[in-house]
């Protein structure tokens, strides 16, 4: 009975049986362990700074999970790379956020790498189309590597150094910044062309804004205006070159030279508005209480708060005639009388208080 039942279950066992050997198979090679190589090299140069951004790989050319990377060599070549020969730098081992046992989620963030590389001196070229190409081979824990990343071409065009004597100044226009040029801004070739940026940032903020740009000369005074501030905010300023290539059917391309150190400034209004102009004193008074109406030209600052009116006779100290500012260009003294004879000047009044000198008087008599 015990053989016939083993015999009866024998069916029931037999595709698990198969199922389990249906799994086996070759054994895999071991991974070589190589990181692929980064397809999102990115590249800027200012001045004679290149720096250099990618992704650093989380995975082997076999698709296996890395957890870490070993150096990065930097490579540099007049042309295209096809190998990285003698790298110009390398870049220390990086610890990647991951895992060989987890996978990073799709919606998490990779983990990049940096690079700032200098270019000699020799380098730099008044040549509008000289170029260097830049690429970089991330090596495993035995420096060992899959090949190069992609390239980026790096325009060689010399920069200028920054402005010199960059100094900034506050007046009722705004902040004036000021600066020498320099006279190595001429090139031979007329599709180079040097300029000087300002930039502006308001305290607090990360965002700058460019002022104005300067076509750069040898002079020895340059300067600009930023009538954009707004009062009694503090401002950080900085200015530095451009050299710009313009060939034709060619893209335009800019390079940034270094920039100046940046100078503080608070925007404090300390500046009266314009004097108030035209002023006239005109009386009436017959068959009705007498008085003198003043009209003046309007000042037109935007921060105008409205005008002061004074007044005095012959011989006595002028007074004000008005508690608070007057916010037309006219005015009506009805404090007046008879056999007096009256002179008047304006004055005008910012939002700050700031107050003009008086314009110039009027006078008038009443019978």
């Amino acid at each position: 009975m015990r053989r016939s039942r083993f015999w009866l279950s024998l069916p029931l066992f037999a595709p698990l049986l198969f199922a389990a050997c249906a799994t086996i198979g070759p054994p895999r090679p071991p991974s070589l362990d190589l990181p692929k190589p980064p397809s999102d090299l990115h590249a800027s140069r200012k001045g004679e700074k290149v720096t250099l951004t990618w992704t650093i790989p989380t995975s082997t050319t076999d698709r296996q999970v890395i957890d870490k990377v070993g150096p990065t060599q930097i490579c540099r070549g007049p042309a295209e790379l096809n190998v990285c020969g003698t790298p110009t730098g390398e870049a220390p081992p990086e610890t990647v956020a991951a895992t060989k046992s987890v996978k990073p989620a799709k919606s998490e963030k990779k983990a990049t790498e940096s690079y700032t590389d200098t270019l000699p001196a020799q380098m730099q070229t008044d040549a509008p189309d000289a170029a260097i190409t830049y690429a970089v081979a991330v090596l495993n824990a035995n420096r060992r590597g899959a090949g190069l990343s992609n390239q980026i071409r790096i325009p060689l065009v010399r920069t200028l150094p920054p402005p010199k004597n960059f100094q900034a100044e506050v007046t009722r226009d705004g902040v004036v910044l000021s600066w020498a040029g320099d006279a190595s801004t001429v090139s031979d070739d007329a599709a180079i062309h040097y300029s000087y940026r300002v930039y502006r940032t308001l305290e607090g903020s990360e965002q700058s804004s460019l002022v104005g740009e300067l076509p750069a000369s040898a002079e020895n005074h340059l300067s600009l205006a930023d009538s954009e501030i707004e009062w009694q905010k503090t401002y950080t300023y900085h200015a530095d070159t451009v050299t710009t290539v313009r060939e034709v059917n060619k893209p335009e391309v800019q390079v940034e030279g270094g920039d100046t150190p940046e100078l503080k400034v608070f925007a404090n209004d300390v500046f009266p508005p314009a004097v108030p102009s035209s002023l006239q004193a005109v009386f009436s008074g017959p068959g009705q209480k007498p008085f003198i109406d003043l009209v003046w030209a309007p000042v037109s600052d935007a921060d105008l708060s409205g005008y002061n009116i004074y007044r005095h006779q012959e011989g006595k100290q002028a007074v004000r005639l008005n508690a608070e500012p007057v916010k037309t260009p006219a005015y009506r003294d009805t404090s007046v009388a008879a056999g007096n004879r009256y002179v008047y000047s304006v004055s005008a009044v910012d939002i700050r208080d700031n107050e003009s000198a008086v314009s110039e008087e009027a006078a008038e008599t009443v019978p």
